[in-house]
C-alpha cells in the first residue's frame, strides 16, 4: 500500500528523480483576486504551495504546471476548482543543488468539503515525468486550529491522519 504524506511532509522522489524532494505546505484560505470575485461566489477560495528542493548534485530543469497537480476536497472527493490563471507555476526552472522552487496554487470548493483536502503532485524534469505523490490534510488545520469539520476538542485533521498511517506502519503488510 502507498501511504498518502501529511500536507507539509516532504516526499524523497525516487528513480529518474532521485535527489529530489517534494512537499505541499501552506494550505490557507485566501481572498479571490480582483475581477473573480463572482466566479467563485458560493465557494471558499483557498491557495497552497507545492515545493521542489534539488538535493542531487547535478542541475534539473524542473516544471510544475498544468496537468501535474490535482485536488480533490470532501467525502467523495470531488474536484476543487483550480484557479490556473491567477496561480504561479514552476515551468522549466534550472533548479541548482540545495536550492528550492515553489509554485503557488489558487483553488476554490465549498465550505462543507474544506474539511478533508487530497493533493496530488506528478513532479517533471527536463522531459521524465516522475511519480505521483498524494498529500491529506484540511483547509486550515496547518494554522493551529480545526480546519472545517473538525471536532470540538481541537484535534486537527493532520494528527488524525499521523496517528492512523503510524498504525498502518506498525502492524505492516497484512
Amino acid at each position: 500500500m502507498r501511504v498518502p504524506n501529511v500536507i507539509g511532509d516532504w516526499q524523497e522522489c525516487d528513480g529518474a528523480h532521485a535527489g529530489l524532494r517534494v512537499r505541499v505546505h501552506g494550505v490557507e484560505r485566501a481572498e479571490p483576486p480582483r475581477g473573480r470575485e463572482e466566479a467563485a461566489e458560493g465557494l471558499v477560495y483557498f491557495r497552497f504551495r507545492v515545493t521542489v528542493e534539488n538535493r542531487a548534485g547535478t542541475v534539473r530543469g524542473v516544471h510544475l504546471e498544468d496537468g501535474q497537480i490535482d485536488v480533490r476536497t470532501g467525502g467523495d472527493g470531488e474536484g476543487a476548482v483550480l484557479d490556473w490563471r491567477n496561480s504561479r507555476f514552476v515551468e522549466g526552472f534550472d533548479l541548482y543543488p540545495l536550492r528550492r522552487a515553489t509554485a503557488v496554487v489558487y483553488a476554490a470548493a465549498a465550505e462543507s468539503s474544506l474539511g478533508r483536502l487530497d493533493v496530488q503532485v506528478q513532479p517533471r524534469t527536463d522531459d521524465d515525468w516522475g511519480e505521483r505523490y498524494l498529500w491529506a490534510g484540511a483547509v486550515g488545520a496547518a494554522a493551529g486550529g480545526p480546519g472545517p469539520g473538525g471536532d470540538a476538542s481541537g484535534e486537527r485533521l493532520v494528527r488524525q491522519v499521523s496517528r492512523y498511517l503510524r498504525r498502518e506502519a506498525e502492524q505492516g503488510p497484512g
